[in-house]
């Protein structure tokens, strides 16, 4: 049996939200469900790279390198940032390019979906689609990943803990956060 639908939210955004955060952070997750309580459309970068590509992520980071997957992602986060109002989901390292910091700052609002190692750890120890966690300690790289980027992360607009509980908890947090910013925000 499936998750219930999310209560609806009353929130009329003046542009896209873009979540960004580490792998396992809940961005997918949290999206796909504010998406659904604000009645907007759900894209997540990562499969519209895949789409683009014509192949999964890990292929493109085998075939090609990171460089050629971040120069991909570049070009369709700044295109998906042109189409219609949506809730958008970047990769892990996404918001840590400066020209995609920069299309966000212009025309979205970033919400940092914040997560300390051990949830995170939690989350994607079992999972075989993480590129950059293919290494000899997987758990070190995701705490050299975290401090690395952070700090760049705390440049997007909104930042909010993402933990263990209910999903739908975080996505309520994420709306007050998001009336508050555009109160704010004139």
């Amino acid at each position: 049996m499936g998750q219930k639908p999310p209560e609806k939210i009353d929130l009329k955004l003046p542009k896209p939200v873009v979540l960004v955060g580490m792998m396992g952070a809940g961005k997918s997750a949290v999206g796909r469900r504010l998406a659904a309580a604000l009645d907007l459309p759900f894209v997540d970068a990562d499969d519209e790279i895949e789409q683009a590509a014509g192949c999964p992520i890990t292929d493109i980071f085998a075939r090609h390198g990171e460089d050629a997957f971040r120069d991909g992602e570049r070009r369709v986060i700044e295109r998906l940032l042109k189409q219609p109002l949506c809730i958008l989901a970047t990769g892990g390292g996404a918001f840590m390019d400066n020209g995609i910091r920069r299309a966000i700052k212009a025309s979205a609002i970033s919400v940092w979906l914040k997560a300390d190692i051990e949830t995170l750890w939690q989350r994607v120890r079992r999972r075989s689609d993480r590129p950059l966690l293919n290494t000899e300690n997987p758990k070190q790289t995701l705490e050299t990943l975290m401090e690395t980027r952070y700090p760049i992360y705390a440049q997007a607009d909104i930042t909010i803990e993402s933990c263990e509980g209910p999903l739908d908890e975080t996505v309520k947090r994420v709306a007050e956060d998001l009336k508050r910013f555009l109160a704010t925000d004139t």
